[in-house]
């Protein structure tokens, strides 16, 4: 059975997400229905023809990037839920469940978001209303220091996902092209950044193979990227970055014992690995290795 891809602007008519995998629904009036599993804030359950359940009471002033969080720590870390794209889809449907209007969802997804990233970026923590589950306040840090290695003007993204890193730097004032695999995600971002008031450019494409010249760009960032590609492939990825920066390459990776399956990881890259890229990269590039909230090698061209 082929299973439609997710569709992050699709109406969720009534405050319910059906993708033919998951459907999510907004909890009602009536209180908790689903019963087979409950957490703090999720009930999880089989309707009558036996497909997955999830019911939520998030509203939009609370849904933002720790939802990755909350699902992690309450369904996916426990077993009661497995895999990248189950979680993708759950996600996915949570945030569209939390008003009638995809976009109008997505924006609040966005704001809040960007604003918990703002706050615990500058030291101040989450906001009240975020859920503290860790996503954003393990990040923000990482994107921080990402911000302040960035050299020019010109900036490509690789891998941008919901593209928070490139919104922020293009707020900053530089020119930022976000890309990434999915057209579905670059869509939304695209669909996004005009409503909160930041330009960018979105490119759908392979972080291997990006469809732009040599040293088209300043600075190349690769930022939680790597660790959700094969090995091989990752080692692709870096050489492609160096083919299209004309000044820097900025690789950050989480550190971990184990990958972490929920989010994809394929693999724990380690700082020897790190160091490793940097000798592959050549002569033509002095590279630096360092620990700040995860791994990180930034490449410099000499010439």
């Amino acid at each position: 059975m082929t299973v439609a891809p997710i569709d992050a602007l699709a109406p969720a008519l009534g405050g319910r997400y059906r993708d033919g995998v998951v459907s999510v629904r907004r909890r009602g009036p009536g209180g908790r229905r689903v019963g087979v599993t409950r957490t703090e804030h999720f009930d999880l359950g089989r309707d009558r023809d036996g497909d997955l359940v999830l019911e939520h009471g998030l509203t939009l002033a609370e849904v933002d990037d720790d939802l990755a969080g909350l699902l992690s720590a309450e369904l996916f870390e426990p077993g009661w839920l497995r895999g990248s794209e189950l979680f993708e889809r759950v996600f996915t449907g949570v945030v569209l469940t939390c008003a009638d209007d995809p976009q109008e969802a997505w924006e609040a997804f966005y704001t809040n978001t960007l604003a918990a990233v703002g706050a615990a970026a500058s030291g101040g923590g989450p906001p009240e209303d975020t859920s503290g589950h860790g996503s954003i306040r393990d990040y923000a840090p990482v994107y921080a220091h990402a911000e302040s290695l960035v050299s020019g003007r010109e900036v490509l993204e690789l891998g941008s996902c919901f593209g928070f890193l490139a919104l922020r730097v293009a707020a900053g004032g530089r020119s930022v092209t976000a890309s990434d695999i999915s057209a579905g995600t670059m869509r939304l971002l695209a669909a996004m950044a005009p409503r909160l008031g930041v330009h960018l450019g979105t490119l759908t494409c392979g972080a291997a193979h990006v469809p732009l010249p040599d040293r088209s760009v300043d600075t190349v960032l690769a930022v939680h990227l790597l660790e959700h590609l094969e090995p091989e492939h990752a080692d692709l990825v870096v050489a492609e970055a160096c083919r299209l920066a004309d000044r820097r390459v900025v690789v950050a990776v989480p550190l971990e014992d184990h990958p972490s399956e929920q989010y994809g990881h394929v693999w724990a890259i380690t700082l020897e690995t790190l160091r490793g890229w940097g000798e592959v990269a050549g002569p033509c590039w002095r590279a630096d290795v360092h620990e700040l909230h995860g791994g990180w090698l930034v490449l410099d061209r000499l010439g």
